[in-house]
């Protein structure tokens, strides 16, 4: 996968990093789906020596908090993009293009949806619906929803986002 590799991260900086979440719910039962949420707005995904480090100050198995983080869609254990598109693909989306809109932006990004471009400036998704069913098709810029008339727009803002 493109921009699957993490940035390097020395093991001073991890361990400073963590201290102050790990501190905020040390010895507070049920609260590790707060704190992965913590870590992952910290390191901006879940990464894999900072799951083995809550595991070790929780005293958990990190299999443990694996098993939690893989159960919610929120969570995240590969790098994501500065900015995420997500392409709609419910079924007034699909119908009125929204496949014909997918292919064009990972064409113009360079990448296939479930990819992070490799200098982590855009993830592109699919997500089954936005609840903008009568702006079909739409795409997702942020928190921004974007009507298929503007796709151009939309796709120009991300080339100069990349300059």
């Amino acid at each position: 996968m493109a921009g699957s590799e993490s940035p390097v991260i020395t093991a001073d900086e991890l361990a400073e990093r963590l201290a102050p979440i790990l501190s905020k719910y040390l010895g507070k039962e049920g609260a590790v789906i707060s704190l992965l949420q913590d870590v992952q707005e910290e390191f901006g995904f879940l990464e894999e020596r900072a799951m083995t480090a809550v595991a070790d100050a929780l005293r958990l198995p990190v299999s443990h908090l694996y098993g939690v983080a893989s159960f919610y869609a929120q969570f995240y254990f590969e790098p994501r993009g500065r900015n995420i598109v997500r392409i709609c693909t419910g079924t007034a989306c699909h119908i009125r293009g929204a496949p014909a809109i997918q292919t064009t932006l990972e064409e113009e990004l360079g990448i296939s949806a479930g990819e992070t471009t490799d200098d982590l400036e855009f993830t592109l998704e699919t997500v089954n619906c936005v609840g903008c069913c009568a702006l079909a098709p739409v795409v997702m810029v942020g928190d921004q929803v974007v009507r298929r008339k503007e796709l151009q727009k939309v796709i120009n803002a991300l080339k100069e986002t990349e300059e």
